[in-house]
């Protein structure tokens, strides 16, 4: 008798429209919090991106008004004097990021091919999960091994035989001291290998197997199926996981500092010093007094920052252009073809 009258007090409660008014009031303002928690957190990141670019901008004023468009083709950066041009540096970063991603491209494609199309099922996946953890190790400890590692090899072994063979050219000419451009593109390019390696091997694993069940059909070899039926569906692709790492190594700041030698020249020798646009900020912002010094660097860190998300955005449209063919439209259409005749 209790329990129905208290079953029978509580359902008269649920039943109040005051109490479900209440209930649905203070639901509704729970998920209006919540809502707004959500675009806050959505809108946080591109939010700090416009406010560092605006404190960029504003920062690099002086600069811009004192050279203009100068800045950018002047070849001189003395703070004593007060020149300053990012010539030098923007001609680093290029050179630096071209030699590193013509070297990490053709050994991530390689490696990428061999995971996927030729190593044991026992192999494939330790090896994944070793680029996976290289990818992780700060780039502090791959400069100070390219200082006590690297460039002893070089040294003793690479830069001699590409003077006895090569250095006819003037990309191997010069004397060698050990840090240099060709020192510091090697350790970029060892550094945005497992990136440029994960995303390849993503790509071609997205290949429908279609594709190389019917150039096998034509009794073509291992090598022929990957020409014939793999590349050309990522070729594309691969040209996005080339921007990627490109975008990764311009961006690349601590290793190339300490091996690349710092120094504001313009030099076709691969053998020289050279200065990127990440190593003077990371050399000179803290040591920098006048106003127009720290102006300049804002400027070269502006240019740094909008270099990188124009590569990194034309990395992306590259990389999610690449869709798989969709064979059940294709046959689709192609039935509804037949039944039309």
């Amino acid at each position: 008798m209790g329990r129905m009258l208290f079953s029978s007090q509580h359902n008269t409660a649920n039943n109040d429209p005051f109490e479900r008014a209440l209930a649905n009031r203070g639901q509704k303002f729970k998920e209006n919090i919540f809502t707004l928690l959500v675009y806050c957190c959505a809108f946080t990141l591109p939010t700090l991106l416009v406010f560092a670019a605006y404190e960029l901008t504003t920062k690099c004023m002086p600069t811009v008004s004192k050279f203009g468009i100068s800045f950018l083709f002047n070849h001189d950066w003395n703070p004593v004097s007060g020149h300053f041009g990012a010539l030098p540096f923007l001609y680093g970063t290029a050179m630096s990021s071209g030699l590193s991603l013509l070297i990490a491209s053709f050994l991530g494609l390689g490696t990428a091919l061999f995971l996927t199309e030729f190593s044991p099922r026992w192999i494939q996946k330790p090896l994944i999960i070793l680029i996976q953890i290289i990818s992780a190790i700060p780039s502090v400890v791959w400069g100070l091994w390219a200082l006590f590692e690297l460039i002893p090899w070089l040294q003793k072994y690479v830069v001699p035989f590409l003077k006895d063979h090569l250095g006819f050219l003037p990309f191997f000419q010069g004397n060698f001291y050990g840090v240099s451009m060709l020192s510091g593109s090697l350790v970029v390019a060892i550094m945005i290998l497992p990136i440029m390696i994960s995303v390849t091997i993503e790509m071609i694993k997205s290949v429908p197997s279609i594709y190389k069940e019917a150039v096998f059909a034509l009794g073509s070899t291992h090598w022929e199926s990957i020409r014939i039926g793999v590349l050309p569906f990522i070729k594309k692709g691969l040209l996005g996981v080339a921007i990627l790492g490109l975008g990764r190594a311009i961006g690349e700041a601590m290793a190339v500092t300490m091996v690349i030698g710092n120094k504001p020249e313009i030099s076709l020798s691969l053998l020289s010093p050279a200065y990127t646009l990440s190593s003077v900020l990371a050399n000179e912002f803290a040591e920098s007094t006048s106003e127009l010094h720290i102006s300049a660097l804002y400027e070269i860190a502006l240019l740094l920052g909008a270099i990188t998300i124009v590569v990194n955005l034309l990395a992306q449209l590259f990389i999610h252009g690449l869709e798989p063919l969709d064979f059940t439209k294709l046959f689709g259409k192609e039935n509804q073809k037949k039944n039309l005749s």
